[in-house]
């Protein structure tokens, strides 16, 4: 008796070159991006060169290779030295300027609607910038991309774990003057082992006083206590990274209760040794707990990322479907450190751009493809 062969499984998304087209048409968030890690190279380069600098590299191939050797997997500290890099070239106020807007330009280009930069003013002082001068700058790079393109962005002021605790509270400061105006929250990046952050309490303690929104590097390099110090003694909202949630179980329960979103970076994470493998994230296992997992792209030179990348990636590995994808792009916009309002529209506006690219591909496929949702 003759039967027919086996019928081959479809992937819901189609080949992968539908399926990048796809990924880069939905409108999308990138809550954690970090201003001194998304440079784009030419311009890195560029700056270098106008400012009289001398660069270990001096191509965008040498760049390459440098950056390959810290993001090999080995610790979040050898990544972090990427940074000594970038910030040669990010002391002046046209660059920085630049920088600001060039990175916005480009998630402009791959359709993110909303964007919050991160950074530390005090970082950007080696020659004669004050910290107010560096969250202005940035600030108007960000609305000159926003008049061109529309793109809508926030800040927000990192303290630093390994600097001194008093630096963090000046920084707090700085971020409470210019909240409403650019800042939309206060941050603790670094290194994580060795550096708690309560030991940065005060800094936090002010700007939860004067009601700025907290997010807090935890559970990146460190365990889920990092994470339990981020929420219950710096008070944070939100929770960057946040890969080692689950060796906690109370903690975990708590995050998925307060629905306390994570600011998860599939790539970086990889990177920086926090996890073995793409495959060996999470970042599934929190979506499917219903944990408010977000997607971004953290350092889009480090990591030679962009969102679309991050989301594709999300979906190869991890065997993300349209639907799941869908869930997590919402969860960004939830996530915004936006007034209710203002956030609601921006939801309702990304809820309907959503449905109509996917209904879009529906059309172009009905007839060869499955239903995408």
């Amino acid at each position: 008796m003759h039967r027919s062969p086996p019928r081959r499984r479809t992937s819901p998304w189609g080949d992968p070159r539908r399926r990048r087209l796809l990924l880069h048409a939905l409108p999308k968030t990138d809550l954690h991006v970090h201003l001194d890690g998304s440079i784009r190279p030419a311009t890195l380069l560029e700056l270098g060169k106008e400012q009289g600098i001398r660069l270990p590299v001096r191509s965008n191939q040498e760049l390459r290779r440098f950056l390959s050797s810290l993001t090999s997997g080995v610790s979040l500290p050898r990544y972090l030295k990427a940074f000594d890099l970038t910030l040669k070239v990010l002391q002046e106020r046209d660059a920085l300027e630049r920088a600001a807007f060039e990175l916005a330009e480009d998630a402009h280009k791959e359709q993110v609607r909303y964007m919050e930069v991160r950074y530390c003013p005090a970082l950007h002082t080696r020659q004669g910038l004050s910290m107010e001068g560096s969250v202005e700058t940035v600030t108007a790079g960000l609305e000159r991309a926003r008049r061109r393109y529309g793109i809508q962005t926030g800040t927000i002021v990192c303290g630093i774990r390994h600097l001194s605790p008093r630096l963090s509270l000046k920084l707090a400061e700085v971020a409470v003057a210019y909240y409403g105006r650019g800042v939309v929250g206060f941050d603790l990046a670094g290194a994580e082992k060795d550096y708690p952050a309560k030991a940065h309490r005060k800094a936090f303690d002010h700007v939860v006083r004067n009601n700025v929104n907290v997010t807090v590097h935890a559970g990146e390099a460190f365990g889920a206590e990092s994470i339990a110090q981020a929420l219950h003694y710096c008070g944070a909202h939100r929770i960057g990274h946040g890969t080692r949630l689950r060796e906690d179980p109370d903690i975990l329960r708590y995050v998925n209760d307060h629905r306390i979103p994570l600011e998860m970076c599939l790539t970086s994470n990889v990177q920086t040794g926090a996890v073995a493998s793409l495959r060996a994230h999470p970042f599934h296992e929190y979506l499917t707990l219903g944990l408010r997992v977000t997607l971004n792209t953290d350092n889009r030179l480090v990591s030679s990322t962009t969102m679309t990348r991050e989301l594709d990636r999300a979906v190869t590995a991890l065997r993300l479907r349209p639907a799941d994808v869908r869930h997590v792009l919402l969860n960004g916009f939830k996530s915004a450190f936006l007034p209710l309002r203002e956030r609601g529209d921006m939801v309702l506006r990304a809820v309907a751009e959503m449905d109509a690219v996917f209904e879009a591909a529906r059309a172009r496929d009905k007839e060869t493809e499955p239903d995408l949702l």
